[in-house]
Parts: C-alpha cells; structure tokens; sequence
C-alpha cells in the first residue's frame, strides 16, 4: 500500500528543512520564497520497533520496513486559487497526495525573511486554507452544474445522493470551512467524497516548526494554532526542523538519543511525525516474519484477512484459504514460530477475521 504525503506552507517556514530531515531526497533550502520550483519526492522508512525486535529473534536474510513517500511542495501565496506564485501547479501536487503536513512557522529569527513581513502562524494557516477552499469551492460549483439536472428532472438517485453531499459541502465552504469539516452520514456518501479529491477533504496534520528552545514544550506561536485548529479533526505537531536536521546528521544511535535527552525529548520529531501521519490516515501495520525475510505492511484499520493478504499480492486475496495469526506478545514471549504452535497461541481465521495492528500472519492461499 502506497503512502503519499505532501509537505504544504508560505515560503520560507521550513518545509525543505523538514523534507531534508525525513526523507532521503534533498531539497534546496534558502532565504528566499520558491526555491523549490519542481515539488521533491523522497521516502522513508516507517520506524517500528517492533519490526527490530522480530528481526533479531528471526535472523532473516533481509529486513523491510513500511516505507512513506514524501512531497516537499513549493510555497503557496496569497491568490494561488487564481495562478499567483506557482499556484496552479502547487494546487495540482497537493491533489496527488493522501495527507497534507501543513508546516506553520512558529520561531521568530530575523535572518530569515517572511513573505508577509512578520510571524504569525494562525493568519499563514488561514492564507492557505483560503485558498485551498477557493479552488475547492471552483470544483464543487461546476460538479453541481453537472449532476444538478441529473438529480431533479432524471430521476438519478445516485445523482440525488451526490447533489445533497455537494451541497453541503459548498455552505461549508462559503463559511470558510474546509471540507473534512463535512462529515459523510452514509458509506455511500464516504465514497463519494473519496471519489471528489477535494483538496480541503484530504486529512492534516499542522507541522509547528519551533526553534531548539521550545522543541519540547512549544511556545504562544503553538498555543495560539492549537486554539485556531482546536474544533477541526486535525493533528498537532511540534518539531525543531533545523535542529532535527542536525540530528540526522549525528552518526550514532546512542548519541543521536542523547542529544535528545537534552531537548527534554523522548523521540525524533520524524519518528512522531510518521507515526503522526500513521494515526492521521487511520492505517496501521500487520508482519510477515521468517528466515528469508521479516517485513512490515501497510493496511486500513478495519481491514480483513484476505484484503491484507491482497497487499502482498493480487493472486493471496483471490485464491484466499485461511491466515495463521499470531500476536506479536505471543512471538516475543514464546521465541519462535513452532514454540508459538505448540502452546497453541496461533490461530487460524477465515474471511471475516479483522486484522489487528502488530499480528504477525502467514496466509494461505490457492489460484
């Protein structure tokens, strides 16, 4: 399962900085807007130390984590809904992606310009939102000219459906809300918003880019975003990027770990922000783990054996027979894939068996 996410901001916030951090591209970073003209694509791998932990106990051959692909997008200016800056194509990058990392600058540092002559995080979110709306609203207004006839004088019920959804998503849209604020009432309706690739649907998580200081408990930069985003179903995210970029740049795990623990930090800003992305998009992680190879997949929470079994391959949902599951306390406390059979704490499950983040599975399978 592909995992696409977009690193989204004015210029000069950070965004680069951040991308640099995560990802193993390199993004131009300077005090200048749109440095970064053509969107950067890099990837990551998801931390997991569960996935560690399995590796040592199994010895395979090779060890493969889940991996994010990540976007660094060029700055967005006020006007971009109508072309200005590189707004069109910034517009058409952020289409592309699962998740939206909004990065907010929250530091003050008189080195570094701003493209609106001072700091304030709140009104930078509200220039985004506002134009991210107004292409929104262009996208909702020209579907209901569409199926608007369909609905009233065809006799569509799928277009009926479709109508109401749009509707209310174009009053949520001219109160200058985003459209996540919609919530869909039926699976129907969760279809269709999917289906719309609405810029303002996409799930977010605010980035407050910090200075080292306030990497562990934040600022009124901070407070005051919390306060701004505080009735929207978004996540919150405090990270020092210029100071994490200094961090990956430590060759040690040991000492990496120790620079945090004088940052009052427990873990890297890019190991909470991938998990962070993971909560965001409601997805977690199921394991194969064996001699040749321990690896680590991405599902939907909810998902069911055999669509689980579909991310490894087509051929294991098809011909689904039946999964062996064992949970990942089991494996640890009992060592081994026998050890684990003989004190009877695998289980077998059919079709209808929901996956649970962590199980460690072999499936069954015939084409």
């Amino acid at each position: 399962m592909s995992l696409k996410c977009g690193i989204v901001g004015l210029p000069n916030v950070g965004k680069s900085t951040l991308f640099n951090c995560i990802s193993s591209g390199k993004a131009q970073s300077a005090n200048f807007p749109f440095c970064t003209i053509e969107p950067n694509l890099g990837s990551t791998s998801v931390p997991d130390r569960r996935l560690d932990a399995l590796s040592e106990l199994c010895q395979p051959k090779r060890t493969i984590p889940a991996t994010v692909e990540i976007v660094d997008i060029a700055g967005l200016v006020k006007g971009a809904s109508k072309g200005e800056g590189l707004g069109n194509q910034f517009l058409a990058n952020i289409r592309e992606t699962d998740a939206i990392l909004h990065v907010l600058r929250c530091f003050d540092d008189g080195n570094i310009v701003h493209v609106d002559g001072s700091v304030d995080p709140v009104r930078d979110k509200e220039v985004v939102d506002m134009e991210l709306q107004i292409k929104d609203l262009e996208t909702v207004e020209a579907r209901i000219k569409k199926v608007e006839k369909q609905a009233t004088t065809g006799g569509d019920k799928e277009a009926k459906k479709l109508l109401a959804l749009l509707q209310r998503y174009r009053e949520a849209l001219l109160q200058g809300k985003s459209c996540r604020s919609v919530v869909p009432e039926t699976p129907d309706e969760e279809q269709m918003a999917k289906d719309l690739f609405l810029l303002t649907n996409k799930p977010v998580m605010y980035v407050c880019n910090v200075d080292e200081a306030s990497a562990a408990s934040g600022n009124a930069y901070v407070d005051a975003v919390r306060e701004a985003v505080k009735d929207e179903n978004a996540e919150i995210l405090v990270i020092a990027a210029k100071t994490e970029a200094e961090i990956a740049e430590i060759d040690t795990f040991e000492d990496r770990q120790m620079f945090l623990e004088e940052m009052g930090l427990e873990e890297s800003g890019v190991v909470r922000l991938i998990q962070g992305a993971y909560h965001l998009l409601n997805l977690q992680t199921f394991f194969t783990a064996g001699a040749d190879e321990c690896r680590a997949w991405t599902i939907n929470r909810g998902d069911k054996a055999p669509r689980a079994a579909g991310v490894i391959h087509t051929d294991f949902e098809r011909g689904f027979i039946r999964a062996e599951v064992i949970k990942f306390d089991d494996y640890m406390h009992y060592k081994t894939e026998a050890a684990v059979r003989a004190a009877g704490k695998m289980g077998i499950e059919g079709k209808d068996y929901v996956v649970q983040d962590g199980d460690i599975m072999h499936f069954l399978f015939n084409v």
